[in-house]
């Protein structure tokens, strides 16, 4: 456990951001899940729509360092390929 006030601030710190940024990745994660689903129903219209909060989100959370920018490039990407992707 840390001794000096400096670094009890810097643990009071982490701690807080930790839980910000895992509620952050949470959403991601979910908004994501719903683009693959809507993909998978073979549903173009929602798939659009859930593709742009996908992106924003993501987007977002690399502005705010949460995660990655090139992380959140490459998640955005897959996404749109996989959506553009012609269902036989």
């Amino acid at each position: 456990m840390a001794n000096h006030a400096s670094a009890l601030k810097r643990a009071r710190q982490n701690e807080t951001r930790r839980l910000r940024n895992r509620t952050v990745k949470t959403r991601i994660k979910n908004v994501v899940k719903s683009v693959r689903q809507a993909v998978e129903a073979q549903s173009p219209e929602a798939a659009t729509t859930t593709l742009n909060q996908a992106k924003s989100m993501i987007a977002q959370a690399a502005k705010k360092g949460v995660i990655h920018k090139k992380n959140a490039s490459r998640k955005i990407s897959r996404l749109s390929k996989l959506a553009q992707r012609p269902k036989a």
